[in-house]
């Protein structure tokens, strides 16, 4: 299918857009897959906010380029771009699922920032952890000292309270 100057025009503007508000790329290269498979890989991409699309190569190169992004050599034949627009490893988890046991599909690389990366790079971005598992992470780093701080404070009132327990339990015995 033929696109007009100003299709051709409009579709580079949007990819140039989601450059932008992109943090990273991936670029998956797949053969003979129907549309049932795309849109799933489409949903679980949804669901981390990020978006992936099929996009015309030498459109898309022209919008790499305007946005300062090195040429990369990976844009040939079918390519799917997903673009991460929070949480990068876990676009790259669900890219590498995407590809895992499969003849016909393989990550060709991507983007970190602006920063080309390859298919080996994409994988080790996948086995990080996710956003949310590396704040709680951090926020059991944080908060460590203060909880333990706050036990130390309170340890000697605690033991105070142990002793009159145990001479108020022992006193009406006396008696």
């Amino acid at each position: 299918m033929a696109f007009t100057k100003k299709q051709k025009g409009d579709m580079t503007a949007q990819y140039e857009k989601w450059l932008k508000q992109s943090e990273a790329l991936f670029v998956v290269e797949y053969v003979s897959l129907s549309m049932k498979e795309i849109d799933a890989f489409r949903a679980k991409a949804r669901e981390l906010g990020s978006e992936i699309h099929l996009v015309k190569n030498t459109l898309f190169n022209r919008a790499l380029e305007a946005q300062g992004y090195p040429k990369p050599a990976f844009l040939e034949g079918t390519s799917l771009v997903g673009f991460a627009f929070s949480d990068a490893p876990a676009l790259a988890k669900v890219f590498t699922e995407f590809v895992k046991g499969s003849d016909t599909r393989k990550v060709k690389g991507g983007f970190l920032g602006k920063e080309l990366i390859t298919d080996k790079q994409v994988k080790a971005l996948s086995d990080l952890p996710t956003m949310p598992v590396m704040r709680a992470t951090l926020l059991g780093v944080i908060s460590a000292p203060a909880s333990k701080f706050v036990r130390t404070l309170a340890e000697p009132a605690r033991s105070m309270a142990a002793v009159v327990k145990a001479y108020s339990e022992k006193a009406p015995t006396a008696a």
